[in-house]
């Protein structure tokens, strides 16, 4: 039996995907109405394929938290240079640098090994060249901010030490990395990070230098994970910070409401953050 709500809800995504990405260099240019400065500093990595994604992320962080330090899109190399434009043109705090540029000289080899090999060793990479001055986020392109994302100003003027990570939904692990059965409870998804000090990744670069297959697509997310129990890490509320695909087979996004702060759109429900992109 076909599900209409399903295939009439990736039809709608689609759709409104295609119309966002067709207006994307007008909407740019709309004014957001935002005043509130908060003392945080935002990072993302992004590709050209991604760039409506990435448009819509900002404004809606923009919109809904106010308006960061810097945010700061660092493009994989794909971007083209009108893109970094119009980026550029979505609000003075956006800076956009490319990854080459962005990386720490000191990386690990293995890690410059896996960033040669597959995209998300190049996300790994980023995410270990990430510059701690303060309250520091890390975001993925096809994550949405909603009114309830005035908790990350809380948040960034909290005197807890330790970082604050998304819960994961799924086991998305490496195990090849993984050496106890007791190092995969409470899964970290590695889209969204609120930093506050520098982790210490030694632990994870560890197994990571000694594996002796290459790394594959789940290995970042694991390297994340393990880095930051080993930090002390702390979860950030599921019903406020929302990574689920519990809606995935339905036409409604269940999640999406004025009370959370944020929902990472994966894969399974990506079309779901063209019905809640506001312009």
């Amino acid at each position: 039996m076909v599900n209409i709500g399903y295939h009439a809800a990736k039809f709608q995504g689609k759709f409104n995907r295609s119309l966002y990405k067709a207006a994307v260099s007008q909407i740019v240019n709309i004014p957001i109405k935002q005043t509130r400065q908060v003392p945080i500093s935002v990072y993302a990595l992004s590709c050209e394929r991604d760039l409506p994604e990435q448009v819509a992320s900002i404004r809606s962080f923009i919109r809904h938290v106010g308006i960061p330090d810097t945010f700061t899109v660092v493009s994989d190399g794909s971007y083209t240079e009108s893109s970094c434009n119009l980026l550029r043109r979505v609000h003075p705090c956006v800076k956009v640098i490319l990854l080459s540029n962005f990386l720490r000289t000191d990386l690990p080899q293995c890690v410059h090994d896996y960033a040669q090999l597959h995209p998300m060793g190049r996300k790994l990479s980023a995410l270990m060249s990430i510059p701690i001055n303060g309250t520091t986020i890390y975001t993925d392109s096809d994550i949405l901010f909603f009114p309830g994302g005035i908790d990350l100003i809380n948040l960034s003027k909290s005197d807890e030490k330790y970082s604050l990570y998304l819960p994961d939904c799924s086991m998305s692990l490496d195990e090849r990395i993984i050496y106890d059965d007791s190092e995969k409870l409470n899964p970290v998804n590695g889209g969204f990070i609120l930093f506050r000090h520098e982790l210490d990744w030694s632990f994870a670069i560890e197994r990571l230098a000694n594996l002796q297959e290459a790394p594959t697509y789940f290995t970042e997310q694991t390297m994340v994970h393990l880095t930051m129990h080993y930090n002390h890490g702390e979860p950030l509320c599921t019903k406020k910070y929302v990574l689920n695909v519990e809606d995935q087979f339905i036409y409604s996004d269940k999640s999406a409401s004025k009370n959370i702060a944020l929902r990472h759109y994966v894969s399974d429900v990506r079309h779901k953050l063209w019905f809640n992109v506001g312009i």
